[in-house]
């Protein structure tokens, strides 16, 4: 029909007005920081995933506040890995997966894409079975119904996809702020010493070999393999940047979401420590699996508080499955050039969760577990992403300044450090307390 004009959906509504803010159109602050808010949004959901839960719970319970420190060093280890991620898909308008196949030789790429790949699985593992430990808790159904239950709802999810970035961004969100407002309300609710929470937030400390083992856990949950991989791609799909200019605009917009997503999903563990140090640290500290938390929040703080945490832990399981299988399919088209279908990706990585429920393994202590070999594995993306944003001639001026360059490789040997620690641990070597 002559004259009929396709009215733009929201994504590209969105994409039209971020490319007229880089030109120069002024809006309102509030409006332009939202336009631009995305990306760390969503990567920050792999910041606040089940295996979160199952690590701070077991590092409050047992330990008390003396943990809150690695988690508010991970979360600063965070912050500049993700931004150095968004940093280069922004400059490159390629992903992390893509550049490393690009740079890399062949057998190094194939090897970082199998171990990729059982990254993507740890990972699964740890979301399929927070959303099945909660489902099972809410509707009383068997961990396979929860399992099959969570799958579904991951689909629909991810079908949203299909109308472009903006619509998928904005579900995402809003599990953020859900998970974020139960743990503000579990703060109200819980009794706390905020003396201690000073204290373990700023003062650095190891009480035994466990410790060990559960502070490894927490940087795995917090410092994930994928979102490095996923946060690159993610800004490839929203708005170009023709020139250094507005490629300088794009960075400044994207290191201040890093900056505030990040921030929040650093509190949010934070408190998930402090809600189980208040609750279980004073005579019930042997609690440590998700299941008993939940069931011994009831006459400890009440129902209320049993049934916030339940609704988190069903939030954090169904968003991060979201993110998890975007991940999975950027580092499989980047590294060998291909894509499955969704849902046979869904099959693929969900299998050892399905293995796990079907041997009865201790559900919490395969999370756990699996944040460790997350842990492991980190290395191998952290540095890829430091050598290529260091390069010129991937980089060009954008390329890292000697300063960051020498912070990433301190954060990097950090993280490095406490991996050699944990296995040597495994190894029977016990030289901590």
């Amino acid at each position: 029909m002559d004259g009929f004009q396709v009215k733009p959906n929201l994504s590209e509504r969105n994409a039209l007005e971020m490319g007229a803010v880089l030109r120069g159109t002024r809006l309102g602050r509030a409006r332009t920081a939202s336009l631009f808010a995305g990306p760390a949004v969503i990567a920050s959901i792999a910041y606040m995933d089940p295996g979160n839960f199952a690590t701070n719970i077991q590092a409050g319970a047992r330990y008390g506040y003396s943990l809150l420190w690695v988690v508010a060093l991970a979360s600063a280890l965070a912050m500049l890995f993700q931004a150095l991620s968004a940093k280069l898909g922004i400059v490159t308008g390629h992903n992390l997966a893509e550049l490393s196949r690009e740079h890399l030789p062949r057998p190094l790429v194939w090897a970082m894409w199998v171990v990729s790949e059982i990254a993507a699985m740890a990972t699964d593992l740890a979301e399929f079975l927070g959303g099945a430990i909660g489902l099972s808790l809410l509707l009383g159904v068997s961990m396979f119904t929860g399992m099959a239950a969570t799958a579904v709802i991951t689909y629909a999810i991810l079908l949203t996809d299909k109308r472009g970035f903006r619509p998928l961004e904005l579900v995402i969100g809003a599990f953020v702020c859900l998970i974020a407002l139960c743990y503000l309300i579990e703060l109200v609710i819980a009794p706390i010493s905020w003396q201690g929470v000073a204290l373990g937030t700023i003062v650095p400390r190891l009480a035994d070999g466990d410790a060990v083992t559960i502070a490894v856990g927490i940087v795995g949950a917090t410092v994930m393999p994928h979102a490095l991989y996923l946060h690159s791609g993610l800004t490839q799909s929203r708005v170009a940047a023709p020139n250094d200019l507005m490629r300088r605009m794009l960075l400044r917009f994207s290191n201040r979401e890093v900056l505030i997503a990040l921030t929040l999903a650093g509190l949010v563990n934070m408190a998930m420590v402090v809600m189980a140090a208040s609750a279980f640290h004073a005579g019930h500290s042997d609690v440590s699996e998700i299941e008993t938390a939940y069931h011994s929040l009831t006459p400890l703080l009440g129902g209320a508080a049993a049934a916030v945490f339940l609704v988190s832990l069903l939030a954090s399981g169904v968003s991060s499955s979201v993110v998890g299988t975007m991940a999975g399919q950027m580092v499989m088209q980047g590294f060998v050039g291909f894509r499955i279908p969704i849902w046979l990706r869904r099959v693929i990585t969900m299998a050892p969760a399905l293995v796990v429920v079907a041997l009865g393994v201790n559900p919490t202590d395969t999370l756990v577990y699996s944040q460790v070999v997350l842990s492991l594995v980190l290395p191998i993306p952290m540095i890829a992403l430091i050598w290529l944003t260091r390069r010129r001639d991937v980089m060009g001026v954008f390329a890292n300044s000697n300063r960051v360059h020498a912070l990433a490789i301190a954060c990097a040997v950090v993280i490095l450090a406490l991996n050699v620690i944990l296995l040597l641990q495994m190894a029977g070597f016990d030289f901590i307390g």
